[in-house]
């Protein structure tokens, strides 16, 4: 039972970040978009509001959830907290924080805020990139 979990979490794990990694990249081709001219500025905005929508709330949140219900699984099937696995739970916290933060930012681009620059949002970009590679460490490596 523990391997069905086990790779479900991970099958979830990996839409998630695909949706937080592509989530950005809307964000900033709608920021850039918000600073042309008009018609192009309303007819870009009104394509990326659509598919920012769609990832969010189709792919994204949904994979949050389920990564979220299979670890929970998991780690009641495991049995134990090794001090490895309650630094790879702070991490995941972290992670969890950085994807409101996401959401922070999408509630404002649906209202049409563009509080970030496209350059700015290319740097929040990489905090992912810095949650998934210590996760990763963390449950491949462990006590090494």
């Amino acid at each position: 039972m523990y391997e069905y979990v086990k790779a479900l979490h991970i099958i979830f794990i990996v839409t998630w970040f695909s949706g937080m990694f592509y989530i950005v990249r809307l964000f900033i081709y709608n920021t850039e978009a918000s600073q042309k001219s008009e018609p192009e500025k309303s007819i870009l905005n009104k394509q990326f509001t659509i598919m920012i929508r769609r990832l969010w709330f189709g792919i994204t949140w949904p994979s949050a959830i389920l990564t979220l219900i299979f670890g929970g699984w998991m780690l009641y099937l495991f049995g134990s907290v090794p001090a490895w696995l309650a630094i790879k739970i702070a991490f995941v916290a972290g992670l969890y924080l950085y994807h409101l933060s996401l959401h922070n930012i999408f509630m404002q681009q649906m209202k049409s805020v563009f509080k970030y620059s496209s350059t700015q949002l290319r740097l929040w970009n990489e905090v992912a990139t810095i949650f998934l590679i210590a996760i990763v460490m963390l449950v491949e490596v462990k006590q090494a």
